[in-house]
């Protein structure tokens, strides 16, 4: 664990926490609950996350939030919670509550034109088993493969895509694993400032991630949040803090939990 911002006071964090009556906790899920599988369908969460996130909603005016770039419906069979948290998916182009209600940011047909035909192409090119669909984007995983294999399925799909990207208004990322081709004009961020909005101006809000496209959560929460890297290795990032998955996560979960541990 490690302290990144200097100008960050952990111990005022926890200490605000405690004495507000409502918080926010955002969770990134791959790579920050769960560790990264081949398939993605297999990604089940670290030991002991699933019994922290049920503790962690139980905690009074804590409100508990999924950020993923998952699509929600392929999110929700892995979490297995108690209680549904609420959720938020595709880098915040949709939005699930706790009640059951969705909605999800309209995208433009022609928009959706570029994603089919990237979608077609990768079936072409013989890689339909390593796709995942989602609303408003097209994400290609090359993990479990052979490095020399990697980079020039990378090279492949990079300069197919970087084509498609520019012909249809889209945003070509990489993330960790692979590649995605989404829609412009939404990302984690915008799942953090609108939780902020809707808290109190005394509420103390927290963001854990690992990836690249955890960033946009972190910037945006930048100043009056506390920011949160999750992985095994440190990388330059706008977090305030670097822990590792899972033990350190756990353990600094769990002062959420205990006011006696601050």
């Amino acid at each position: 664990m490690k302290l990144l911002n200097p100008n960050f006071d952990i111990d005022r964090f926890f200490k605000c926490l405690h004495q507000s009556t409502k918080n926010a906790l955002l969770l990134d899920y791959d790579g920050t609950l769960a560790p990264f599988h081949e398939n993605p369908a297999k990604a089940f969460p670290y030991e002991g996350i699933t019994d922290m996130l049920d503790k962690l909603m139980d905690v009074p005016g804590l409100r508990v939030v999924i950020v993923s770039g998952r699509w929600i419906k392929s999110l929700q069979p892995l979490l297995q919670l108690r209680k549904r948290p609420e959720i938020w998916g595709s880098h915040g182009l949709e939005r699930l509550m706790p009640d059951g209600s969705y909605q999800v940011v309209p995208v433009e047909e022609e928009t959706l034109e570029g994603l089919v035909a990237a979608d077609e192409w990768i079936d072409s090119a013989g890689f339909r088993g390593r796709v995942e669909r989602k609303p408003g984007s097209v994400a290609f995983h090359w993990r479990g493969v052979d490095e020399t294999l990697r980079r020039q399925i990378d090279e492949t799909v990079r300069a197919k895509w970087a084509l498609m990207a520019e012909a249809w208004n889209l945003q070509l990322k990489e993330f960790d694993g692979g590649l995605e081709l989404r829609v412009p004009g939404r990302d984690k961020g915008d799942a953090v400032n609108t939780v902020c909005r809707e808290m109190d101006f005394r509420a103390q809000v927290a963001y854990f991630g690992d990836d690249f496209t955890d960033e946009d959560a972190f910037r945006a929460l930048k100043g009056r949040g506390l920011g949160v890297l999750v992985r095994e290795t440190l990388r330059p990032t706008e977090a305030d803090m670097w822990l590792k998955p899972p033990v350190e996560l756990l353990g600094f979960l769990k002062r959420w939990i205990r006011p006696e541990s601050n």
